[in-house]
């Protein structure tokens, strides 16, 4: 299947810039590849450009250094960030040294392979939802072992004719079910996990498709491994050739994975499996099923989140949570600068919900064995958490007292940082694509710092935030 493909679209209207920020097809091809060609050579040029200055302004670097330790809190914050600094080496040093020990376990034999309830849970998803279902069908799996399961959460739009087009084609490979009001996604699982009968539980969302071979690699390292409780999919954008917002979040999640991931598995403790594609011990969801289905913050109700409340409530059971970066699942990412800060909300309040209740638990005897790899992810996560409010008035200071210097010194902190990321990319998968990676920095660095300090003020906050209708005009 080729995972590049798209889907027809009505030709618009507009500028290039409105393209970027949109998502729109322009009417020429030619434009398009303009457009890429034009951002890679500004990123090019502002990096160059950062390097230069910090060349010229050596002096100013020296004294700026000065001005910091001529004071005693000027002295504290040195040595602050110095100690961070050192640890965010060592920790990166670590995670190397894990990613390269780290092997994908290879699928089992159609024999040993478990019994596995497929849950899809859709919600306005409209035609995205009938290919999903057909890529599971199509899954290299014994058909007598697989049971796939449709909830439509209370979709508004035409979701719910597409599960029964679905239906229509698999016949009985395939049960669709309709929540009679919409109640979030949680609540579509939890139907799903209740009428599941397999002994593995997989989710995948229904903006997703899967590899023929997938499934079994996703679901064999239960078999391998008693203790292992979920396992993470590798996740990769399905909508990278329609506009630049999805091409550039390609290359970061490549190293969000498959980095990250990678080394996170080789401590048998993934924090989080995605929502895209995860696969759960059905002893381990039971065991923390009313737990997560009533689970709430500051009183209210987690509506968002799901994935990583999951993952974190088998962790403190004691299972083993891994990666496996030979199951891929392609997925649909914004193509809109609105939708990628609503989703790095959502992502980064479920990040601060999670991390207090994993605080709870991660310096007790929780499981088995090494727990200090546990407890070092945790304090790399809770870290950046703690240290993003101090960082954003450190970083408005520097705007204000060396603002040439910030912005040089900010980019040439780009290009050396992004490079690993490039570089990771290029070997992995594409040399020219590799290049997004310094064009997502900046894009990051400058419009989306905010959302981290943002969603720990707003971490009670409800709601899923995107897959809303179109108003009408």
């Amino acid at each position: 299947m080729n995972r590049n493909k798209t889907t027809s679209e009505k030709q618009s209207k507009g500028t290039l810039w409105n393209s970027f920020f949109n998502g729109k097809n322009l009417n020429q091809e030619k434009a398009d590849k303009t457009w890429n060609i034009l951002v890679l050579f500004n990123t090019f040029l502002l990096l160059i450009g950062g390097a230069f200055l910090v060349y010229q302004m050596q002096n100013d670097f020296a004294q700026f250094r000065m001005e910091r330790l001529s004071t005693t809190w000027g002295y504290i914050f040195f040595v602050v960030a110095a100690t961070l600094f050192v640890f965010k080496a060592g920790f990166f040093i670590y995670q190397l040294y894990l990613y390269f020990r780290y092997k994908p376990i290879a699928s089992v034999s159609d024999e040993e392979l478990p019994t596995v309830s497929v849950i899809v849970p859709a919600y306005n998803e409209g035609k995205q939802v009938w290919n999903t279902l057909i890529s599971l069908a199509k899954s290299d799996y014994p058909v007598d072992k697989i049971q796939l399961l449709a909830i439509d959460d209370g979709s508004k739009d035409d979701t719910w004719y597409w599960m029964q087009e679905a239906k229509k084609k698999l016949g009985d490979r395939v049960s669709i079910f309709q929540q009679p009001e919409n109640k979030g996604k949680r609540h579509a699982l939890y139907r799903g996990f209740n009428i599941g009968t397999g002994e593995v539980f997989v989710t995948v969302d229904s903006d997703s498709e899967v590899n023929e071979d997938t499934l079994r690699n996703l679901v064999s390292p239960f078999i391998t491994n008693k203790k292992c409780g979920a396992v993470a999919g590798n996740i990769r954008v399905l909508n990278n050739n329609k506009a630049l917002l999805p091409k550039m979040l390609n290359v970061s999640f490549t190293l969000s994975f498959e980095f990250v991931r990678s080394a996170e598995s080789k401590l048998n403790s993934v924090l989080c499996t995605p929502g895209a594609l995860a696969a759960y011990r059905r002893k381990a969801v039971f065991n923390c099923l009313d737990e997560w289905i009533n689970q709430t913050f500051m009183g209210k109700p987690s509506d968002i989140g799901e994935d990583r409340a999951m993952t974190n409530m088998i962790l403190k059971q004691g299972y083993h949570v891994l990666f496996q970066r030979n199951a891929y699942a392609y997925t649909n990412v914004p193509e809109k600068y609105k939708g990628l800060y609503k989703m790095f909300i959502r992502w980064g309040r479920s990040n601060v919900r999670e991390n207090i209740a994993m605080a709870k638990y991660v310096f007790t005897d929780f499981r088995e064995g090494a727990k200090s790899g546990s407890r070092l992810l945790f304090f790399s996560q809770a870290t950046k958490l703690i240290m993003c409010y101090p960082f954003l008035l450190f970083m408005l200071y520097f705007i204000l007292v060396h603002p040439v210097l910030f912005v040089s010194s900010t980019l040439v902190s780009i290009l050396v940082l992004s490079s690993f990321q490039a570089i990771f990319y290029a070997k992995r998968y594409n040399f020219s694509e590799s290049f997004w990676a310094y064009t997502y920095s900046i894009l990051y660095t400058f419009s989306l710092f905010w959302i981290t300090p943002y969603a720990i003020a707003t971490a009670s906050r409800r709601g899923w935030l995107t897959r809303e209708l179109p108003q009408q005009k």
